[in-house]
C-alpha cells in the first residue's frame, strides 16, 4: 500500500516566471501625466521599487510596446525609460531577450540600508527594536562560560537546535497551555529564518499565500523572493474581519496563511479569542498552512499575555499550524535566536531544508539565549515597565505637538500605528531625515503600493527624552508644510 503523505498540499492554481506583467508594473507606478519629464519621473520610480523589493532582481521588465499600452503614453516615453535604467545600473539588455532588473554597483537594497541605518542619524525610528542592557549581556556570557566549555570537545553541529535549549522553548509553550514535547520544536537563526524555511519547504512559485495588510515588510519580502502570489486581507483599528478571512480562503484556497495576530505589528492590534477559533475552523476546512507569528506575544503592556493561537480547539486539530517566535523583540535582534513550533514529522523535514544552506545555529547564542530564557520570571517585568513608560512619553508627545495625529493606544507591542490624516508619510520621513529623525512611511508596511502614507509606525521603544525630542523635530517639519506623497495610478494588480 502507498504511504499516506501526512503533508498533503493544497491544489496549485497560476504560475508564474522570471517576466513582470505590463499591467503588473503599471499599477505600481504613478500616473506618467503627473510629473515632467515623464520618462525621469517612471524611471526613478522603477529605480525606487527595485531597490525596495517589490520589483525583484534579474526578472525581465514588460516589452515596450506592452508597457506603454498599460500606462497609456508612448512607446518613445517608455524607450526612454529603460534607458535611463540601463544607464544607471538598475537594467540591463540581452540580446534578444529583452530588458532586465539589476542593482546598481554600489547600492545596497533598501532592507540592508534599513537595518543598518545612517551613521549620523540622532534618532532612529524606523526599527521597532529594543536593545540589551549591558549587565544583562556580561551576566548572562559570566554564566555559560563553563557550559561552552564543555562544548567545544563536540563537533557543534545542531541542525534542530541545541537540545537544552529545544527542551525549554517546548517547555515554555507548555506553560502557555499547549502542550508541546521537543521533537515539535526548531531553533533558527531568528523567526525569520524560520519563515524563510516555511516558505521554502511547503510553497513554490506561484503558490498563493494569504497575509493581512499591512504587515511585517520583511515578511512580505521572503514571500515576494520566494515568487509567491499574495493575497491580503485588511487589518484596521479595530482589528481583523473574520468574514473576510474566511471568504478568502474557501475562495483562494492559498497553500499558507501567514498572520500575525499577537499586538499586530504595524497596527499594535490583539485577536479577541472567538475570532482566532474561527480562523482555525476556516483553516481546518481549507487545508492551508496556517503560520502564526508570536514574536511579540510575551509584550503584553496591559492585559496578561495571550495564549498560543494553536492552544484554541478545532474540529479538525491544529496539526497545519505552524508557530514562530524570537528573542528580538523581547530581548535583543543581536542574539539572533528564534524558532518555530510544527509536527514532529515537518520538523525534521524543515531540518533537512536548512542543513542546505545553514549547518546549524551558533552554539553560543544559543547558550546564551537558553540562560536568558532561564531568567524570563525576572528580565520580563522590568523590560514590560520600561515600555510602559515609554509608550506613554509618546502619546503624552504627540498630543501635546501634534494633536492633529490620532492613534489607537496599543495594549502591547512595540510601536505606535499613526494616522497622519493626510497622505503624507513619505514626505514627512525624507524631511525628517533632514532634522535627525530617521522614521518609515506606513506604505512600507503595505502588501499593495500607494496605500497607509497617511500612516506612520511610531515604536517606543527608546527611552522617553528622545521620543520627545523626536515628536517635537517631527513637529518642526510639518510647520514648514509638506506637499503630499505620491501615490499609485491605479489599484496594484495582485500577483
Amino acid at each position: 500500500m502507498a504511504e499516506t503523505n501526512p503533508f498533503p498540499r493544497v491544489d496549485r492554481v497560476g504560475h508564474t516566471d522570471r517576466t513582470l506583467g505590463s499591467r503588473q508594473l503599471a499599477a505600481m507606478l504613478p500616473d506618467p501625466a503627473g510629473a515632467r519629464p515623464a520618462y525621469r519621473h517612471l524611471a526613478q520610480a522603477i529605480s525606487a521599487l527595485i531597490l525596495d523589493g517589490r520589483i525583484a532582481l534579474h526578472i525581465r521588465l514588460p516589452a515596450e510596446r506592452e508597457l506603454a499600452a498599460a500606462l497609456d503614453t508612448s512607446r518613445t516615453t517608455v524607450t526612454a525609460v529603460y534607458d535611463l535604467l540601463r544607464e544607471s545600473g538598475y537594467a540591463h539588455s540581452r540580446q534578444g531577450s529583452g530588458t532586465w532588473t539589476a542593482l546598481p554597483e554600489g547600492r545596497a537594497p533598501s532592507g540592508i540600508t534599513r537595518l543598518l541605518g545612517p551613521q549620523d542619524t540622532a534618532i532612529d525610528l524606523a526599527r521597532a527594536a529594543p536593545g540589551l542592557p549591558e549587565q544583562t549581556l556580561v551576566d548572562a556570557l559570566a554564566r555559560i562560560t563553563p557550559q561552552l566549555a564543555e562544548h567545544a570537545h563536540t563537533p557543534g553541529y545542531h541542525p534542530y537546535g541545541l537540545p537544552e535549549l529545544r527542551a525549554a522553548v517546548a517547555e515554555r509553550f507548555t506553560r502557555r497551555g499547549l502542550t508541546t514535547v521537543p521533537e515539535q520544536i526548531l531553533v533558527t537563526s531568528g523567526a525569520q529564518h524560520a519563515l524563510t524555511l516555511v516558505l521554502g519547504l511547503l510553497c513554490r512559485p506561484g503558490d498563493r499565500v494569504m497575509v493581512e495588510n499591512p504587515s511585517y515588510p520583511n515578511a512580505l519580502e521572503a514571500m515576494r523572493r520566494a515568487r509567491l502570489r499574495t493575497v491580503s486581507v485588511p487589518v484596521t483599528d479595530t482589528g481583523w474581519d473574520v468574514e473576510i478571512i474566511g471568504s478568502t480562503l474557501r475562495q483562494m484556497v492559498p497553500q499558507l496563511a501567514y498572520l500575525i495576530p499577537d499586538f499586530h505589528n504595524p497596527t499594535g492590534c490583539l485577536m479577541p479569542e472567538d475570532a482566532r477559533e474561527r480562523v482555525l475552523r476556516a483553516v481546518s476546512r481549507s487545508g492551508t498552512w496556517l503560520v502564526i507569528d508570536e514574536t511579540l506575544a510575551d509584550l503584553a503592556l496591559d492585559i496578561p499575555a495571550p495564549q498560543p493561537f494553536a492552544s484554541h480547539p478545532t474540529p479538525g486539530g491544529t496539526g497545519q499550524v505552524i508557530t514562530i517566535g524570537s528573542m528580538s523583540k523581547t530581548h535583543w535582534g543581536g542574539l539572533r535566536i528564534g524558532w518555530l513550533r510544527a509536527p514532529a514529522r515537518l520538523v525534521t523535514e524543515l531540518a533537512g531544508q536548512r542543513v542546505a544552506t545553514d549547518m546549524g545555529g551558533s552554539v553560543l547564542d544559543q547558550l546564551l539565549a537558553l540562560t536568558l530564557l532561564d531568567r524570563g520570571g525576572e528580565l520580563l517585568p522590568s523590560r514590560l515597565e520600561q515600555l510602559r513608560r515609554q509608550r506613554a512619553a509618546l502619546a503624552a508627545a504627540l498630543s501635546a505637538h501634534i494633536p492633529q495625529w490620532t492613534w489607537q493606544l496599543p495594549p502591547g507591542g512595540l510601536s505606535l500605528w499613526v494616522d497622519l490624516g493626510a497622505p503624507v508619510a513619505s514626505a514627512l520621513a525624507e524631511r525628517a531625515l533632514d532634522k535627525g529623525v530617521r522614521i518609515e512611511s506606513g506604505a512600507y508596511f503595505a502588501t499593495d503600493p500607494g496605500i497607509f502614507e497617511q500612516r506612520l509606525r511610531i515604536p517606543y521603544t527608546m527611552p522617553p527624552d528622545t521620543l520627545r525630542e523626536a515628536v517635537h523635530r517631527m513637529a518642526a517639519v510639518l510647520a514648514d508644510g509638506l506637499p503630499p506623497s505620491p501615490t499609485s495610478r491605479r489599484p496594484h494588480w495582485v500577483v
